[in-house]
């Protein structure tokens, strides 16, 4: 798997990733989708560099110009719930993608361990499409490879980028064993444990519960 860390190297990245780990800040829900959709959208940009162009003549009012445009089939599907201001982000700069929604959420037993219980699914086909799967939180890794798992009932991708806005390097480990070197996995920050309840530390807490309020 091919790890892209965009918070490597500081830009103005840096100011979001700062908000939505403030305690104080967090407070206001809007704000704090609204950073998550900007990270999306930086997150975006730097995907597409990677991306497969074509050549196509533009005609200006005054003449006209070559421009290379963007020929992959994209489809963003996000986690539910959490993920729906990250996937905004990613649509706002991939406005052609279609859209994929699934829900996935950690099942509780008795001792304290967990499974992984996927609820939703709604997708179009994924057959030689290009799969960008938008999980804002990578903790474990083990929701986003059971995600992946039911995904494939739609097709096989030809390509798969991964987004997170966090994640723990567990998580990363997890998934560079099941996934192969031709996986794009991006990246804002990366955070370097897990607690014992397998949430990422320092993290910023339950990323769906700040932007969309608390849940029984």
């Amino acid at each position: 798997m091919l790890i892209h860390n965009i918070g490597q190297n500081n830009s103005i990245l840096n100011t979001f990733i700062t908000e939505i780990r403030d305690e104080i800040i967090q407070q206001d829900s809007m704000r704090f989708r609204r950073n998550i959709e900007r990270i999306g959208e930086i997150l975006a940009y730097e995907m597409s560099k990677t991306l497969d162009y074509y050549k196509k003549n533009i005609k200006t009012p005054l003449g006209t110009k070559e421009s290379y445009l963007p020929q992959e089939d994209l489809v963003i599907c996000s986690i539910l719930r959490a993920g729906i201001p990250l996937h905004r982000g990613m649509l706002n700069y991939f406005d052609k993608a279609q859209n994929a929604f699934i829900s996935a959420y950690r099942k509780l037993k008795e001792n304290h361990d967990f499974d992984i219980q996927v609820d939703y699914f709604a997708s179009p086909s994924l057959e030689d499409k290009t799969l960008i799967l938008v999980d804002p939180m990578l903790a474990t890794g083990q929701s986003l490879v059971k995600v992946y798992k039911s995904l494939l009932s739609h097709g096989i991708p030809a390509k798969l980028h991964i987004i997170s806005v966090i994640a723990s390097k567990p998580g990363i480990e997890y998934l560079s064993q099941y996934f192969d070197d031709n996986i794009n996995f991006w990246v804002a920050s990366v955070d370097d444990k897990l607690n014992n309840k397998g949430y990422i530390v320092p993290g910023l807490g339950d990323a769906g519960d700040l932007a969309f309020g608390s849940k029984l």
